[in-house]
């Protein structure tokens, strides 16, 4: 159920605009999301070390999918671990980034800092212009409620610019009164698996409350031959119910109060939040891939900081 809508001024945290997320890129450098020839960054697989060879730049050695090149096989790793692994080179670590974006109804709500959906197009920026700036290729996947928009990845700058461009589009198109369509996050994912090759790296950012049983079903299909990044937003009121009394919910003509001065039914929308987030954690334990919640609460790169760096002089976990 959505709140009752009432009009929204057009400000930073309801609405997103082009400016603000080109202005994203300068704040890259204070995330380590992709690693350096000097420092790691938890993202998998793209660590870079440079050893000449062969005239291309060694880059790491990971474990065989299928689609890489037999010849490849470093037999003395496949040997010590029981399990093939391949060499990679510094141009096959210029892979495909695709982000796929949630801008859904769903998503058009915020009681913190601002709107999950303003969260969510701010995290894909700042993704991209990060895999722009690491040499990759960038694309991505902007889904609504009835709708989705495909942008092939390219190693370009007039690419990031269409999806971030598209991104806002629909982003300023939202509104509450939109019905959704249940099954948009999995029809998003079925076409990432239809377009990404071996070795890609899929950015998914999604609503919480997004993880249907056919959605866990596709992440589990995607992670077979891809990275995998999942991004689940939230908000405070996804996770808790305010003592308030009387809340007021509409959703396409019905109305439904809650009485939120109700102990059990504070219990029992709290025990449901809990369920959510242990089942994106037991998926992503499942998969092996990584997942970085992220809420409305808190500014978004200083979470992304938090998650990704936990040792910096004077934070942790």
């Amino acid at each position: 159920m959505t709140p009752v809508n009432v009009s929204l001024p057009s400000e930073p945290g309801i609405r997103i605009s082009l400016a603000e997320l080109i202005e994203m890129r300068h704040r890259v450098r204070e995330v380590q999301l992709f690693s350096t020839p000097s420092q790691r960054s938890p993202l998998i697989g793209l660590h870079h070390s440079k050893f000449r060879g062969r005239g291309v730049d060694f880059d790491q050695v990971r474990v065989y999918q299928a689609g890489d090149d037999v010849r490849t096989i470093d037999w003395r790793v496949t040997a010590r671990t029981q399990e093939p692994h391949t060499k990679l080179f510094h141009e096959e670590r210029e892979r495909p980034i695709f982000i796929m974006v949630e801008q859904s109804t769903r998503l058009f709500f915020g009681s913190g800092l601002m709107f999950k959906s303003v969260l969510a197009a701010q995290v894909a920026a700042l993704i991209g212009w990060a895999a722009l700036g690491h040499n990759d290729r960038v694309g991505g996947l902007v889904f609504g409620d009835n709708e989705h928009y495909e942008i092939k990845p390219r190693r370009s700058k007039q690419s990031l610019l269409q999806l971030l461009n598209r991104l806002v589009k629909v982003n300023q198109s939202l509104h509450s009164e939109r019905e959704p369509d249940r099954d948009a996050f999995g029809v998003a994912l079925r076409r990432a698996r239809e377009v990404l090759r071996p070795g890609s790296l899929a950015i998914v950012i999604c609503d919480e409350r997004a993880l249907s049983d056919s959605a866990e079903q596709q992440l589990s299909l995607l992670s077979r031959h891809c990275d995998l990044l999942m991004l689940p937003l939230s908000d405070p009121l996804d996770h808790a119910l305010p003592a308030a009394g009387l809340l007021r919910f509409a959703e396409r003509g019905a109305q439904l109060e809650i009485d939120t001065l109700n102990f059990d039914l504070r219990q029992t929308y709290r025990a449901q939040a809990e369920a959510r987030i242990a089942r994106w954690e037991l998926l992503a334990q499942k998969l092996r891939v990584l997942l970085m919640p992220l809420s409305t609460q808190s500014e978004m790169v200083e979470q992304m900081r938090e998650f990704l760096n936990p040792q910096r002089p004077g934070k942790g976990r």
